[in-house]
Order: structure tokens, then sequence, then C-alpha cells
């Protein structure tokens, strides 16, 4: 799928050159998956004589499209998510359903937040979300690229990802 998903990557590149746009993203797709999984993983579900939860039911699918698409990417990915649910479901267990759903809300309107002004007081546009939904599932591709390639990792996704001089950003 490599050829595939550089072709993707590179349409998902123009609604993200800006850096700022970017690390809005690191921070909106990190609280956003946390909080989408958060009351996902109090529900558990029999599994072999043991339990999982829904929300790595739910993830599995992604999980395995982003290894479909790049490998080592979406390894990065998995070790990524790991993190991020037992951090969710710590947190989950640790308080009240109340104010896992008000942990549930903030981090959800401000991982949006994160988005929303990534691309309009940033990108200048709107999210390609709009025009291309796949592009929802790009998201954390590309944040893991662009660490891979600040890691000295992957010079083959380096040109497509490489931001506008920043002579280029004034002028928007």
């Amino acid at each position: 799928m490599g050829g595939f998903f550089q072709r993707q990557l590179a349409v998902y590149v123009e609604y993200h050159r800006d850096p700022r746009n970017t690390a809005m993203h690191v921070v909106g797709i990190l609280l956003l998956f946390t909080g989408a999984v958060m009351p996902l993983t109090l529900v558990k579900l029999p599994l072999f004589g043991g339990e999982i939860s829904l929300a790595a039911i739910l993830a599995l699918p992604v999980l395995v499209y982003w290894l479909l698409l790049d490998v080592a990417l979406g390894l990065g990915i998995l070790a990524v998510s790991i993190v991020l649910f037992s951090i969710a479901s710590t947190v989950a267990a640790q308080v009240s359903i109340m104010t896992m759903w008000a942990i549930f809300t903030a981090l959800v309107v401000l991982g949006l937040a994160a988005q929303t002004i990534g691309h309009k007081v940033f990108e200048g546009r709107e999210a390609s979300l709009f025009t291309f939904p796949s592009h929802l599932l790009l998201g954390p591709m590309f944040v893991m690229a662009k660490l891979f390639i600040a890691l000295g990792f992957r010079r083959d996704l380096a040109a497509i990802l490489a931001p506008l001089p920043t002579n280029s950003l004034s002028t928007r």
C-alpha cells in the first residue's frame, strides 16, 4: 500500500503545510483519541476466558488499516495507542462516571478546538476532513510520519511532508 498511502498523504499535506497547524494536530489528535476511548474502556466484553474493552475492539480495525498503509508508522501509532489506552482506562477506572464524562467532554472540546485553530488561524482554510472524509484516518499517520522524519527516519516521506518556506506562510 506504499504508493496508495503516499498519494493520500500528498493530498492530506496540502491542507497541513503550516508547522503550527501540525503542532495543533499533535495536541488535538492525542486529546481526541484519549477522550474518545475513555468511556469505551469501561465496557468490557468476554474474550477467551478474559476480558477486552470495547475501545480495543473498535480501535483494532483502524490500527490494522494503519499497519497496512505503512508498517513502521502503524507500529509507531500502535505504541502510542497503547500508552493512550492505558491513560484513558486508568483515568476512567479511578474517577466517578460523572467526572469521567466531564473529562471526556473537555478532551473532545479541546481536541476539536486545537484542530479548528490550526486550520482557521494558521492554515487559513477549512479542514480537509470536510472535502475528504477519509482524512480522519490520515491525521495520526501524518503526525507519526512527521515524528519519524524529525528523528531522521523516513526520508522517503520527507519531500512529501515538507512545510512551506517561512516567507510563504506570511503571505496567507
